[in-house]
């Protein structure tokens, strides 16, 4: 990827990046959300509603507060970008059973968020491959903007223009004698992988070998801070 590729602009805040993928401006917010602005388009990937009461299930108990976390970091998103379509990369609920263990109320905050925008799209995944209907939106297996393909899963070999989670990137770092690992974006330029949006979703270490064989050329990293998206290169990157 070119160095024209990412840039940053006096008219964006200092902790925007934007990224050109096949061709189409990304600017990849610090909350693992992408945003589409020629669109109106806010992209999200993996919210793994309720994995939290999944794991209590299985005898692994987690705080039970994923689902308004990830609704929280949500709203907060529509709040700022004011989208006309948003687009969840698929996994938005961790199983088919999320619904049940649903708090009502975090189902009505959701139904609404859903209501808030023009249209919401569901991307189905292989959690959730028929997320409920009543919440609202619309399922889909796939959708695109321009060349720009929006899927769950990442096709298994180079492509141009794709932007997919299921994955759930993460990137390791080095800083000050200590080891920093966060969640990232990741793209050749061709194409980009979303990290998760979930407040419990994890994330797998981009120097694994599932990475391997996806990008036609050496991916660029962008990790999530605290306060703006960092590029790093793969020198800096370390394996778990």
């Amino acid at each position: 990827m070119t160095s024209a590729a990412v840039r940053s602009a006096a008219a964006l805040k200092p902790h925007d990046v934007v990224l050109e993928v096949a061709g189409v401006e990304l600017t990849l917010d610090r909350s693992g959300a992408a945003w589409l602005a020629a669109e109106r388009a806010l992209i999200v990937a993996d919210l793994h509603l309720e994995k939290g009461s999944a794991f209590a299930q299985k005898g692994v108990f987690l705080p039970p507060f994923d689902t308004r976390a990830t609704l929280d970091r949500l709203e907060a998103l529509i709040e700022t970008y004011r989208p006309h379509t948003l687009v969840a990369l698929g996994d938005s609920f961790h199983d088919a059973d999320c619904e049940a263990r649903m708090d009502k109320s975090d189902i009505d905050r959701l139904a609404a968020l859903t209501r808030s925008v023009r249209a919401w799209v569901w991307i189905e995944g292989n959690h959730d491959p028929k997320p409920p209907a009543h919440i609202g939106g619309e399922t889909m297996a796939e959708c695109a903007f321009g060349p720009l393909l929006l899927r769950h899963e990442p096709a298994e070999h180079p492509v141009r223009g794709e932007a997919a989670g299921h994955l759930h990137p993460c990137a390791r770092v080095a800083r000050r004698g200590r080891a920093i690992r966060r969640r990232c974006f990741i793209s050749d330029g061709d194409r980009i992988i979303l990290p998760a949006l979930g407040a419990f979703a994890g994330g797998l270490n981009v120097c694994d070998e599932a990475y391997a064989g996806l990008f036609g050329a050496p991916p660029s990293v962008f990790m999530l801070g605290r306060d703006r998206v960092y590029a790093v290169s793969a020198r800096q990157l370390l394996s778990d």
